[in-house]
């Protein structure tokens, strides 16, 4: 019997090293596959920009020496593909339930001037502000700086946030993020704050515009990733973001029900799951335990998202869009890479890609449509999606949207591409992410629908023909297009309009057809286009 336990015993012993041993080789092989997270910024260092880490309660602190560098204003954009040459430290991970001192000074962190520069920057853009530290207190941001003039302007972070309250119009709210210097820290934060670890997002607005397709991701998601992915490059790693954190939480702190972020055609929230599977999303709720807890917080990494900040750019007088400031934030041309590798990889369970010859890498599956303009569906050749709008308020004169339809056709005949018309409010996500993640080419009515091409793949002839009334031109997916790495083409009635990398249409305009539904198109004119940048040779195509 003894003999028998013992042999139990080392069996026991054995399987248990082994499963040591696979825990152990998972353990490497993850951390040497996903992105380090933003952790670990260190406490009393003499470089503060390296940022922050959190201490277990009973250890000596020391304040850490303030930040030496001036503060400079956000860099030109450069669309290139060449890493700049430093990257702020990558900090190690921290555990949880840890407190700091609540006079350790507020940092914002930095990064290249320009993709070819050593000289470093904050990193910020208005309405769209990254910090090192920043605290948070009866709902109330505090920054603790001893050289508040090397912050950007307060109006240029947070605004006055207009609450629409049930007994009464519009109110504002108290000031919502305030200075103190390390000296009067203590007297209002307390002696003491709880770390909060990781990169924390801050959607600082009212309900107005987050309910809205292209307004959250075509605003405030997009600008967030852009400022946000100037922190993830170095010469290190040839410009690769594969190790770019993702967000940890997304706090919208004055948003109560719903439907108050969470558009009619249910994607922003599934998409937000896709693009940050492990990231938790919290509305006021949390925000409001925070207040009546009474206790000071200390984000380790946090962005402060807000709306009318962000149009306070001098750039948002040229664009008039939220994303206009962060235009002038430095990073590769394939930024935005990261998120729609993210939400394909999730929900198709690979990356959808095209060629150069315009061809789809995978063949996709789609739901059988009758609008299908090609007698192979699924045939590997370039496809062109037109997005119809023609069951919505703004949309073509019928006729006309039979004439593009005709044309586009011909296109089929001509076996230069397949033609796609899914009707996208009949379809589920996951359809319509098929539809427009084999896509080269896409054209529709200015309108939501043409937020898709976020998830577009980009290549050498993706493009996006968006069609407006004669005179008109609003920035919107002129703007989606220049970010996410496809041509953009202005159609009104029979004119095509487009511009370089370095420029743009001057001024917007919204005439009396704009919302209406009877916009003209002539659709030849869009079909020859397409019929040029499908067959013309690689080096002519037009970037």
């Amino acid at each position: 019997m003894s003999n028998i336990f013992r042999r139990d015993q080392r069996r026991f012993i054995v399987l248990a090293a082994v499963a040591t041993s696979f825990l152990l080789l998972f353990v490497l092989h993850s951390q040497d596959r996903l992105p380090s997270p933003p952790r670990g910024l260190s406490w009393g260092s003499p470089k503060p920009k390296s940022g922050l880490s959190a201490i277990a309660i009973g250890e000596e602190l020391e304040n850490e020496a303030p930040n030496e560098d001036p503060y400079h204003p956000s860099p030109h954009t450069e669309n290139a593909q060449s890493p700049p040459v430093a990257q702020p430290a990558a900090p190690s991970p921290v555990s949880v339930n840890l407190l700091a001192p609540s006079d350790l000074e507020t940092t914002i962190p930095q990064a290249p001037k320009s993709l070819d520069s050593d000289v470093m920057v904050d990193v910020w853009s208005y309405g769209y502000s990254i910090f090192d530290k920043l605290y948070v207190k009866n709902g109330t941001f505090y920054a603790v700086t001893s050289r508040k003039e090397s912050f950007p302007p307060k109006e240029g972070i947070l605004t006055k946030i207009i609450i629409e309250l049930e007994e009464g119009p519009y109110n504002p709210a108290e000031d919502r993020l305030q200075y103190l210097t390390p000296s009067e820290a203590k007297e209002v934060l307390g002696d003491y704050a709880t770390v909060i670890p990781g990169m924390t997002m801050f959607i600082a607005d009212p309900p107005q515009y987050l309910p809205h397709f292209y307004h959250f991701w075509g605003e405030v998601i997009i600008g967030a990733w852009r400022v946000y992915s100037a922190l993830g490059f170095s010469k290190d790693n040839n410009g690769s973001l594969d190790r770019l954190s993702f967000p940890d939480r997304w706090i919208m702190p004055f948003i109560d029900r719903e439907d108050e972020w969470r558009d009619k055609a249910g994607l922003n929230a599934p998409l937000m799951r896709l693009a940050f599977p492990s990231a938790s999303i919290e509305k006021s709720e949390i925000w409001k335990d925070w207040i009546k807890s009474g206790n000071t917080l200390v984000f380790e990494r946090s962005m402060v998202i807000n709306r009318r900040a962000a149009h306070k750019s001098p750039l948002g007088f040229t664009w008039f869009k939220m994303i206009s400031g962060t235009q002038n934030v430095s990073v590769p041309s394939n930024f935005w890479e990261p998120l729609r590798k993210s939400v394909t990889k999730n929900l198709f369970g690979y990356v959808p890609e095209v060629a150069a010859s315009g061809k789809a890498l995978v063949v996709p599956k789609f739901k059988h449509s009758k609008d299908t303009a090609s007698s192979k569906p699924h045939s590997i050749k370039p496809i062109v999606t037109y997005i119809s709008r023609q069951s919505t308020g703004r949309r073509l004169i019928d006729a006309d949207h039979q004439g593009l339809v005709a044309a586009l056709k011909e296109l089929a005949m001509e076996n230069i591409c397949e033609v796609r018309i899914p009707i996208m409010e009949h379809l589920t996500l996951q359809e319509q992410m098929a539809e427009i993640t084999s896509s080269t080419i896409m054209i529709g009515v200015h309108g939501n629908g043409l937020t898709h091409q976020l998830f577009m793949p980009p290549s050498l002839r993706s493009a996006v023909f968006e069609i407006q009334p004669p005179g008109d031109y609003a920035f919107d997916y002129w703007m989606l297009s220049r970010n996410v790495g496809h041509k953009h083409y202005m159609v009104r009635n029979d004119t095509l309009t487009t511009y370089g990398p370095e420029e743009w249409h001057e001024g917007v305009n919204m005439g009396p057809l704009f919302h209406t539904t009877s916009i003209p198109v002539y659709g030849p004119v869009i079909a020859d286009m397409v019929r040029k940048r499908l067959t013309q040779p690689e080096r002519d195509v037009e970037p």
